[in-house]
């Protein structure tokens, strides 16, 4: 919302709302192509091109994956730091040692939990966590706005600078609403599937994007430019009631991580044969070394550059657009292509150019904004 403006954040975000849903929908209707079921987006990738675009999307993936990763990380250690800030606010605890003790949190839990149906209660509490955190963001950010003064809502930087921030703010857009993994969230659904899929997709993408309209549009017209990128950071209450917030953005941080590692998780214990009791001490020492050793670089990314923003943009460019928009479009088109005419074509072709020029033009702005944040605060800075 801050560099896009009130006209640009609320038409930026009901478009990236409709067309991820269109987006996502292209998969869907392709998951049973050629009458079998792809429960990984690479395997209908490979089944559709060949074994190089099976290699390739998962690559893309991977990236994606562990630049969300990435971002959990760094949000779990800004929500740590605001915690501990509120009760003790005398500069020892940075924000790359809160990152540290995060990613330890992380690599904890990936042990405890070996596969992602193990989870089961902790998505109990995972919804708990978010209804905490969204409650209590949307009613201390109401109560400042009824309480402030008028706001700035002018969208900051000038010339190019303010072009290119708005770009990547376009890539944020889209990673706020897509993951890349559409075809394995829905791995166990029932069938019908595709019928099924799209009930999900539907509801997500209506009453599902409703919290995060609420905290989004509350949160900037409360604040207006001056809105910190965790939006905790800019409300005023009781610090028992912004620590229990704090503390669930924290605690479900770290249990969405899980859920968006679990693709890297389960093609690491398919390709070194792992099997058997998830309590057997191979595995379990297994999944200390080599899912520790992926979180610990996760972590030093992380703690390396913790601009958050920054990460959720370059994510939105350089995997979110690809996988999400320009293959989902072309692989329809290809799967399709006898049955759609010359104006459906044109379409997905359309989208496919639209799409390519919107991720180059992100990717660009996102990297741009890297470097200028990290001359700014340099590499590990204390945000």
């Amino acid at each position: 919302m801050v560099p896009l403006g009130w006209f640009g954040g609320v038409i930026g975000l009901i478009l990236a709302t409709a067309v991820s849903l269109y987006a996502n929908a292209l998969v869907a209707y392709l998951h049973e192509l050629g009458g079998q079921r792809h429960i990984r987006y690479r395997d209908l990738a490979g089944f559709i091109y060949g074994k190089k675009a099976y290699n390739l999307t998962w690559v893309l993936q991977y990236i994606n994956l562990f630049m969300i990763n990435t971002g959990y990380i760094i949000l779990a250690g800004s929500a740590l730091k605001a915690t501990y800030v509120l009760f003790k606010d005398d500069g020892l605890l940075k924000l790359p040692y809160c990152i540290a003790i995060a990613g330890l949190v992380c690599a904890m839990f990936a042990v405890c939990i070996p596969h992602l149906s193990a989870l089961r209660i902790w998505l109990g509490f995972s919804t708990v966590f978010s209804l905490a955190y969204i409650v209590i963001s949307f009613v201390l950010s109401l109560k400042d706005g009824l309480r402030s003064p008028p706001r700035d809502y002018e969208i900051p930087g000038e010339g190019v600078s303010k072009i290119f921030t708005i770009i990547g703010a376009s890539a944020n857009l889209v990673f706020a609403f897509n993951t890349g993994m559409l075809p394995e969230i829905q791995a166990t659904i029932k069938q019908p599937v595709v019928k099924n899929m799209m009930k999900a997709l539907y509801f997500q993408f209506t009453v599902g994007v409703l919290p995060l309209y609420l905290v989004a549009f509350t949160g900037y017209w409360a604040y207006g430019s001056s809105t910190e990128v965790y939006l905790l950071n800019s409300v005023n209450g009781a610090v028992w009631v912004k620590a229990l917030a704090n503390i669930t953005a924290f605690l479900q941080s770290v249990i969405a991580l899980h859920i968006f590692a679990s693709p890297m998780y389960e093609f690491l214990d398919t390709k070194y044969g792992i099997k058997g009791s998830a309590m057997n001490v191979k595995n379990m020492s297994f999944r200390m070394v080599v899912r520790g050793g992926y979180l610990a670089f996760n972590t030093f990314v992380a703690a390396f550059l913790p601009f958050l923003g920054d990460f959720m943009s370059l994510t939105g460019a350089i995997s979110t657009f690809p996988l999400t928009f320009i293959l989902a479009n072309h692989m329809y088109l290809k799967a399709k292509k006898d049955k759609l005419n010359s104006s459906q074509k044109l379409w997905h072709w359309l989208n496919i150019g639209f799409f390519s020029i919107m991720s180059l033009a992100a990717t660009i702005s996102a990297i741009r904004l890297i470097a200028i944040d990290s001359k700014t605060f340099h590499v590990f800075a204390d945000l």
